[in-house]
């Protein structure tokens, strides 16, 4: 099993950035706990702060890949254009977010992403990429 997280802006920022709400550890550290975890699974990691190369890293692995887990950050409730990409292709998607969105402020409530992905997992800190691989195992 092949899988490609996607994170968007901001999150190469995490484990400094408001550690109250995202916590102090780097992506990097864990995702390196990820593969550990998922040794069966072939895990990828891509992260920009750009829409435009995160529709395109989408585009580049959305026929070839079992699954793609996206945490589009800040674009999740402005970007049309990721939307569309996800539509375009034909791996599923998982959303991904690690605060609750619903807890936030109201315009973090709408999501362009959510109708078009195979499920939502939000609020367990990094732990939903985790609970996004077992779905996809599962």
């Amino acid at each position: 099993m092949k899988l490609m997280i996607i994170n968007g802006p901001n999150l190469n920022l995490l484990g400094k950035r408001e550690p109250e709400v995202y916590g102090n550890t780097t992506f990097e550290e864990y995702f390196a706990e990820l593969k550990k975890k998922f040794p069966q699974v072939e895990l990828e990691y891509f992260q920009s702060n750009i829409e435009g190369e995160l529709i395109q890293k989408i585009q580049e692995v959305g026929f070839d890949y079992d699954g793609i887990i996206l945490n589009a950050a800040a674009y999740t409730h402005t970007s049309v254009g990721i939307g569309d990409a996800i539509k375009a292709v034909t791996t599923p998607v998982i959303e991904v977010h690690i605060s609750n969105t619903h807890q936030r402020e109201e315009y973090r409530h709408v999501s362009y992403i959510s109708p078009v992905a195979k499920g939502v997992i939000l609020g367990f800190g990094l732990q939903s990429y985790d609970l996004a691989i077992q779905s996809f195992l599962s």
